[in-house]
């Protein structure tokens, strides 16, 4: 494609887009950062400092994208020549940024799955192994990017980009099949705590399926469409949805008393709660001990139907 012959609709119009819609994902990473604060006051700190880095991560993310489309559908209006200029710093910052998102909450994915695998090195491994490489290619993708002669040369980058967005597809894929694996084998034979393991289950693949879903599609957009910028809006998306991933998995979590529950016993392990067995009791807040209407008849009762 040459400058001459571009399509504005599907080239800045398709990078506007994505920016609109990676806005919107950031407004919903921020309620629910907001929720997460409020909710779990008392969770430790590693997840805590966590939370934050997200959230900071992706707004600096979303701040360079912003950059990067204002430059040029507002500063370079009407003017096809900027096209032939090397791509603004921003737009190819942006890339690394948004993939060490990714590396952060796939990690975090990692470790939930050395704890259900009872400590499993070869999965836990390799998907370990998957995270970083992803990151190591997208940051040599980022050096290119930032040397590339002209804008319109980013279809030459697309062997290392397919590597980086395939071992990202693969990292997906392999963190959803091994968590739903390994939660299967904590079911109980119990209705209750098998449901809440299905529901976790069910959790792993929707977010696998959804985020693995979104890569492709930029894949195969990169690969079969490099003259246009439907890919770029795509990607623009991705890193946002790994950390609304996050943070849904994080606030979906059973809440006691407006706490988190870290350290509160439940019928079942949540994904925070891992490498802990199952147990049939219940847990009964100190604060509402000498509070609860309670008998302890009814309680025993109660624990029994858990």
């Amino acid at each position: 494609m040459s400058a001459a012959s571009f399509s504005l609709d599907k080239t800045f119009g398709a990078a506007f887009v994505g920016f609109a819609v990676s806005s919107l994902c950031l407004g919903v990473l921020s309620m629910q950062t907001y929720n997460y604060f409020r909710t779990f006051p008392l969770d430790k700190t590693y997840y805590k400092v966590m939370v934050s880095a997200v959230w900071a991560l992706e707004f600096a993310d979303q701040a360079l994208i912003a950059h990067a489309v204002y430059t040029y559908v507002v500063t370079n209006w009407g003017d096809k020549l900027i096209l032939i200029k090397p791509p603004v710093w921003s737009l190819v910052i942006q890339i690394t940024l948004g993939v060490v998102t990714g590396t952060v909450v796939k990690l975090n994915y990692a470790m939930r799955v050395w704890r259900f695998s009872k400590m499993n090195i070869p999965v836990t491994g390799l998907i370990v192994l998957l995270t970083v490489g992803e990151l190591g290619v997208a940051c040599v993708y980022t050096y290119q990017g930032l040397i590339l002669d002209s804008l319109l040369d980013i279809g030459k980058m697309k062997m290392i980009g397919t590597l980086s967005l395939g071992l990202g597809v693969g990292t997906d894929v392999a963190i959803a099949a091994s968590l739903c694996w390994f939660l299967g084998g904590l079911r109980t034979g119990h209705r209750q705590d098998d449901s809440m393991v299905n529901n976790l289950i069910l959790g792993s693949l929707s977010t696998g399926l959804l985020t693995s879903l979104i890569s492709l599609v930029t894949l195969i957009l990169y690969n079969f469409m490099p003259d246009n910028f439907i890919f770029m809006g795509m990607y623009f998306v991705l890193s946002k949805v790994y950390a609304n991933s996050f943070l849904a998995a994080l606030n979906t979590r059973r809440v006691s008393r407006g706490r988190g529950t870290d350290n509160d016993r439940t019928t079942v392990p949540t994904f925070l709660m891992v490498g802990k067995t199952t147990q049939r009791s219940i847990h009964i807040d100190p604060e509402q001990a000498t509070h609860s209407p309670i008998s302890p008849a009814d309680s025993h009762n109660y624990a029994q139907r858990w």
